[in-house]
C-alpha cells in the first residue's frame, strides 16, 4: 500500500494496473496508451511527477520512468526539463497526409502539390531520351560512379537554391522524405532527440516515430526557431540536430531572416549539432536566400527535394552532405534504395543542364501567382500567412471563434474542403495554434480553387 493517503489528493492521473501482470511497466505503459487513446487523458495534461505517481501506485520511480519512456518513443508524451510530462497535442493526430487515393467528394486543398500544368518541359525532354538508340540502359541498375555529370547538374540546382558545393558532397535520394529517413537512420539511435520548430512538416514526425527518435520543440518567435532557445536545447536537452525549413516554412509559410541563419548556424558548430535543412522549397522563390549551410557547412545536411519545385514524380533528391556524415548517410540510402531510378535521375540530369528547369520553374511561379492573387481576394478581412510565390498558406482563424484547428478542418471537410489543421504538424506540448493550412495550387483549376475558397470564406464568416 502507498505510504501516503491519495484520496482526495488532486492527481492529473490515477491508474488503476494488475500488479500480477509482468512486466510492470509495460502494463503501466499500456494504461497510459489506453488512456490517451481513449481521450481520459487530454492533449496538453500534465502528468503527475513521477516520484508521485511510484507512491500511488507503490512502484518503484524507474519502473514509471521507463513506462513513460516507452510512451514517449511512441510520440504520446512530452517531457521538458524543469517543466514536466505532458500528453503530446499531436498524440492522435494524423500525420500521413498523402492518402492513398484522391479524396472523393472533397476539394482538395490538404496535401502541398504544385500545379499540374507546367510539366511540358519534361515531357519533351522525355520523349528526346526515349528515341535513343541505346535508351535500355536507363532500366537498368544505376551505379554512383555512373553519375558524374548528374552531380555536375545538381550541383548547378543546388547553387540556384542559395548554397555553393561540390560534387563530391553530392548524394542522391528518391526524394526528400526518402533523405530525411536515411539521414536520421544513420545518424541517430533509438531515443536519441532532435530538435525541431514547434509546428513542423508532419513527414519528419512519422519518419522519427518509426525510427524512436524524439522530436524536442524549440521555440519561436514570429514562426522563426529562436536561437536562443536552440542553443539553450544544446544545453539542457540532450539534443543531437535539428531539423528546418528555413524559405517556406511547412506549415505556417514563414521564412528564416538571413540574421537568425547566421546565428543558428554558429551555434551548430559551437555545440557541434547536425543540421537537417529542408530545402524542398528554395527554388519557389525568385531571389532564394543563402542556405544555412552556406554558414556551416561542415554541420548541415542540405536535402533539394525536386517535388515541389520541379515534379513530385520525379522521387528525386540532391542532397549535400558534410565529409564527416557522407559515410554513413550513403550506406544507409544503399540499404533504403540500392539506387535511384536511372531514368529518372538521367530526365532531371538534363532538364538542368539544358536549363529548360528554368522554365519550369518560371511556369510554376506564374501559376502559382495567379492562385494566391484569388486566395487573397476571398481572405482579405482574415490573417492568411504566406507569399505569392508559396504552394500553400496558414490561415489563422478568427480571434473571437474559440474554435480550434481541428475542428475547422472537420467542419471544412463536411462541407466538401479538405484542409490540415495545425494539430497535424504541432510538436510534442507545444500549444498548437489555431489555425489551418491550405493547399493553392492542389485543386486541378483556378475554378475548383475558388469553389473551395468561397466554402471557407463562408464559414470563416459564420465564425466572426
Amino acid at each position: 500500500m502507498p505510504i501516503n493517503s491519495f484520496e482526495n489528493y488532486p492527481m492529473s492521473w490515477k491508474p488503476s494496473i494488475d500488479k500480477m501482470e509482468k512486466p510492470i511497466y509495460k502494463v503501466l505503459a499500456r494504461q497510459l496508451e489506453q488512456d490517451i487513446v481513449n481521450e481520459v487523458l487530454l492533449p496538453g495534461t500534465k502528468l503527475p511527477p513521477q516520484r508521485e505517481l511510484a507512491d500511488y501506485l507503490d512502484l518503484n520511480v524507474s519502473t514509471i520512468s521507463k513506462a513513460f519512456k516507452v510512451c514517449e518513443l511512441k510520440g504520446l508524451l512530452s517531457a521538458s526539463v524543469g517543466s514536466g510530462t505532458f500528453v503530446s497535442y499531436d498524440a492522435l493526430s494524423n500525420a500521413y497526409l498523402l492518402e492513398d487515393t484522391k479524396p472523393k467528394h472533397l476539394i482538395e486543398m490538404g496535401a502541398t502539390l504544385p500545379d499540374n500544368a507546367s510539366y511540358e518541359p519534361l515531357v519533351l525532354q522525355l520523349k528526346s531520351m526515349l528515341q535513343e538508340t541505346d535508351y535500355e540502359r536507363w532500366f537498368g541498375y544505376g551505379r554512383a560512379g555512373e553519375s558524374l555529370w548528374q552531380k555536375d547538374a545538381a550541383i548547378k540546382l543546388i547553387r540556384r537554391g542559395g548554397f555553393v558545393t561540390t560534387v563530391d558532397h553530392i548524394l542522391f535520394a528518391n526524394g526528400g522524405q526518402n533523405a530525411i529517413a536515411a539521414t536520421l537512420a544513420s545518424l541517430c539511435k533509438p531515443g536519441d532527440r532532435i530538435g525541431v520548430d514547434q509546428h513542423t512538416y508532419p513527414g519528419l514526425k512519422t519518419v522519427a516515430s518509426m525510427l524512436s527518435v524524439q522530436l524536442v520543440p524549440i521555440k519561436s518567435e514570429n514562426y522563426e526557431m529562436n536561437p536562443t532557445s536552440f542553443e539553450d536545447a544544446c544545453k539542457n536537452e540532450n539534443i543531437k540536430g535539428i531539423y528546418l525549413i528555413p524559405d517556406y516554412h511547412n506549415p505556417t509559410a514563414s521564412f528564416m531572416s538571413v540574421k537568425n541563419r547566421k546565428m543558428i548556424a554558429e551555434i551548430a558548430i559551437k555545440y557541434k549539432q547536425f543540421v537537417i535543412e529542408d530545402a524542398s522549397y528554395h527554388l519557389l522563390g525568385k531571389k532564394p536566400l543563402p542556405a544555412i549551410a552556406s554558414f556551416a557547412p561542415e554541420q548541415v545536411i542540405y536535402i533539394a527535394s525536386l517535388s515541389k519545385a520541379l515534379a513530385p514524380g520525379l522521387r528525386l533528391a540532391y542532397v549535400a552532405v558534410p565529409s564527416q556524415f557522407k559515410e554513413p548517410i550513403s550506406k544507409a540510402l544503399y540499404n533504403l534504395n540500392i539506387t535511384v531510378s536511372p531514368l529518372l535521375a538521367e530526365l532531371t540530369a538534363r532538364t538542368i543542364v539544358s536549363n529548360q528547369f528554368e522554365l519550369l520553374i518560371e511556369g510554376h511561379q506564374e501559376q502559382t501567382i495567379r492562385r494566391n492573387e484569388i486566395v487573397n481576394k476571398y481572405f482579405t478581412d482574415y490573417t492568411c500567412l504566406g507569399v505569392e510565390t508559396g504552394i500553400f498558406r496558414w490561415l489563422l482563424l478568427p480571434g473571437k471563434s474559440k474554435i480550434t484547428g481541428a475542428e475547422f478542418e472537420k467542419l471544412a471537410a463536411q462541407q466538401g474542403v479538405q484542409v490540415y489543421a495545425a494539430e497535424r504538424f504541432v510538436v510534442g506540448n507545444s500549444c498548437p495554434d489555431r489555425a489551418v493550412r491550405i493547399s493553392v495550387c492542389a485543386p486541378k483549376t483556378i475554378e475548383e480553387l475558388e469553389q473551395g475558397l468561397m466554402v471557407l470564406k463562408r464559414l470563416l464568416d459564420e465564425l466572426t
